[in-house]
């Protein structure tokens, strides 16, 4: 193995670790034009009765993906969680009318799981999501 291979191979290795540290991650792709959507605000809460409870917050990155959306040092219980994505801010700051204000995804997170990635795909007035890996 040469210098390059075994510097290749670290850095996966550490990215790898790193995203396998955090339990949540997200990611938005736009329809529209097939790219990822950078910027948009993405909130985590946890359900506690009838209340919901804010966790954390953050932007997408130029990938269209937040990597470590659950605060670090947390234990992430078993529960029912909400991300809200913030599309129709998003779609209003490019000037692109748009159906849908936000797109809120509640899911439960059993245990049975280390990692729950949610994808998100937009469109000015539709999306669809699903559990990633």
């Amino acid at each position: 193995m040469n210098i390059t291979s075994l510097a290749a191979a670290l850095m996966l290795s550490g990215v790898a670790q790193l995203a396998a540290a955090n339990p949540l991650s997200v990611h938005v792709l736009n329809l529209q034009d097939g790219l990822p959507s950078a910027q948009v605000e993405v909130t985590l809460e946890k359900q506690a009765g009838k209340q919901w409870v804010a966790l954390g917050a953050g932007s997408t990155n130029a990938d269209g993906r937040i990597a470590a959306l659950f605060p670090e040092g947390e234990r992430f219980d078993k529960g029912i969680y909400r991300v809200t994505f913030k599309t129709g801010a998003w779609f209003a700051a490019r000037k692109i009318d748009s159906f849908f204000p936000e797109v809120p995804v509640l899911f439960v997170v059993d245990g049975k799981a280390g990692h729950y990635h949610i994808p998100l795909l937009i469109s000015p007035f539709g999306f669809s999501t699903y559990r990633g890996n």
